[in-house]
């Protein structure tokens, strides 16, 4: 399947059949799985055979799940988990000890933020943020004890964009892995493996669902770094049920339509919005105004599904804008087949200072929006109505 184009690899990839010759991949809905003799059970306990043991290990759906996901993005293997953040903290836990430092893009979603500032400490591990447009200060951030890199780009909720060669090429000049949280961008329109990064970690509730079903998480990357965090994952259970990896694993197949249809919808909307007179600021990594747009060019095949919108009279303003759409709805997910926009200063980003928010440019009138499968007509009219 390797020598196969994306949308190939998303839609035919699959487990082998059953001896019922299915088409479509069945449901493994069990909690574990039998074996004929005790010299079998011994054997896939000690790692000796591939045989399932226990769904909180692995199961055939979630191996079909991380397979595709492993593909789509040119890694050697993964590990799939609940959610997102179960992703993310599985990640940190299986690779961090007492003592370590991490360096990380100071944009990050903010119940990562939390992670870093709230829970690092308890642990005696340390963390540095540096500026998202100036990947130069990393270097001056690294010491002895720093572990990794972690960042994300396109970021939440900025969308600002990191230089993924240029970081690489720090990592390995300092022996330090580097982590990518691609959720934005999702492996069809970027692959950061290809780029130098170590891991890659996805909530797989965002597009990779596509239509705001079920909770996912997945971490794919270096065989050996990723045994790791699978034996993390296996002892403290944040696995993947086989229901949402079945959900996922067929919502992969549509993966490459949907981007095409956000990206599309996504670049039309801003150069529509650029320069209302209700809007202070429109951010999208493929317009030419945006300040990362050669990083975007470069690194991306499209600008993805999420734009930025900076209302003018700030909270009020904001406030005054959500109320008045009707068809996009309010809500904390994206990625979903409808369009849906959020407020970070009062929601995902709400536990962050004043001043922090500030630094990582979430404004009191920077609304999130994720663009949607709807006619692009309809989604702008209904921005523009409640701009007016």
């Amino acid at each position: 399947m390797k020598d196969k184009h994306f949308e190939t690899q998303a839609v035919r990839a699959q487990l082998e059949r059953t001896e019922y010759n299915e088409h479509s991949t069945p449901l493994f809905l069990t909690s574990s799985f039998v074996f004929d003799t005790a010299n079998d059970l011994r054997a896939a306990f000690n790692d000796e055979s591939d045989d399932f043991i226990y769904s909180r290990y692995v199961n055939p759906n979630t191996n079909e799940f991380i397979e595709k996901v492993c593909l789509l993005e040119g890694a050697e293997a993964g590990f799939a988990t609940a959610s997102g953040m179960a992703a993310v903290f599985t990640t940190f836990m299986a690779l961090l000890k007492s003592g370590d430092h991490v360096v990380s893009c100071s944009s990050v979603f903010g119940a990562t933020h939390a992670v870093f500032t709230k829970y690092f400490p308890k642990w005696n591990i340390s963390y540095s943020y540096f500026d998202t447009g100036k990947v130069q200060e990393i270097e001056s951030l690294i010491k002895p004890e720093t572990k990794f890199i972690y960042l994300e780009t396109p970021t939440n909720p900025a969308i600002e964009l990191i230089d993924l060669e240029a970081v690489a090429a720090i990592a390995k000049k300092h022996n330090l892995l580097l982590i990518v949280d691609n959720c934005f961008a999702t492996p069809y329109l970027q692959q950061p493996v290809k780029f130098g990064a170590d891991l890659v970690i996805h909530s797989a509730t965002k597009y990779m669902d596509g239509q705001g079903r079920v909770l996912g998480g997945i971490v794919v990357g270096k065989k050996e770094l990723i045994h790791d965090i699978y034996l993390f994952g296996r002892l403290t259970g944040p696995s993947m049920s086989p229901f949402n990896a079945w959900v996922l694993s067929k919502s992969l197949e549509t993966l490459a339509l949907r981007m095409d249809r956000h990206c599309e919808n996504a670049l039309y909307i801003a150069k529509e919005l650029e320069g209302n007179d209700k809007l202070e600021n429109v951010s999208y990594p493929f317009l030419p105004s945006h300040p990362h747009y050669a990083i975007a060019k470069k690194q991306m095949k499209a600008g993805g599904g999420i734009l930025t919108v900076t209302v003018k009279g700030g909270y009020e303003g904001a406030t005054r804008f959500l109320d008045k759409l009707n068809m996009i709805k309010i809500s904390p997910n994206l990625g979903d087949a409808r369009s849906i926009v959020t407020h970070p200063a009062s929601s995902t980003h709400c536990k962050l200072s004043e001043e922090e928010r500030l630094k990582v440019g979430i404004t009191p009138g920077l609304i999130r929006v994720s663009i949607g499968l709807e006619n692009k007509e309809d989604i702008l009219n209904d921005l523009l109505q409640a701009l007016k």
